[in-house]
């Protein structure tokens, strides 16, 4: 696929929107067409987070795994919506897993690229931080949420 079409779905895509033409066609020097069927394990906690995501569309869950128990689901994701923030924050490890529920399409940023590209425009650096940052509150959020149903209130 040309540059010019994944800067066309870029731009298509709602986290983008806000974003300038100038914008758009540096991170789209950085991107590229994803496809998972489904049960696909599309990253695994503490791996080294390589790619972010924008899902097109189908469902991705984000999984948390314990000792002796099956994944526990955290957060689904749907078309339109962001997948990784841990390639913005150093280490640069995944926190969670990430699983394809049906067939899923994406378009992937390579997270080196796009990391050096916001290094040598900081404007494009400060906008990513301030798209990714609600989507990390909103992951933080959803798995204290998950921690609290899971071991319950104190004295409960």
């Amino acid at each position: 696929m040309a540059i010019r079409d994944i800067g066309r779905i870029l731009a298509e895509h709602p986290v983008f929107r806000a974003f300038d033409r100038d914008a758009i066609e540096l991170l789209a020097g950085c991107a590229r067409n994803e496809r998972f069927r489904p049960g696909t394990l599309i990253f695994r906690e503490g791996d080294a987070a390589t790619r972010l995501y924008l899902l097109r569309a189908g469902t991705v869950a984000i999984e948390i795994g314990g000792p002796q128990r099956p994944p526990l689901i955290i957060e689904t994701l749907h078309a339109g919506e962001i997948l990784g923030w841990s390639w913005l924050v150093p280490p640069h490890l995944h926190s969670a897993d990430a699983r394809a529920i049906d067939d899923v399409r994406a378009v992937s940023l390579d997270a080196g690229c796009l990391r050096d590209k916001c290094d040598r425009e900081p404007a494009l650096g400060y906008l990513m931080f301030k798209t990714w940052s609600p989507h990390m509150v909103r992951r933080m959020h959803a798995m204290r949420l998950q921690a609290l149903d899971l071991y319950g209130a104190p004295g409960g």
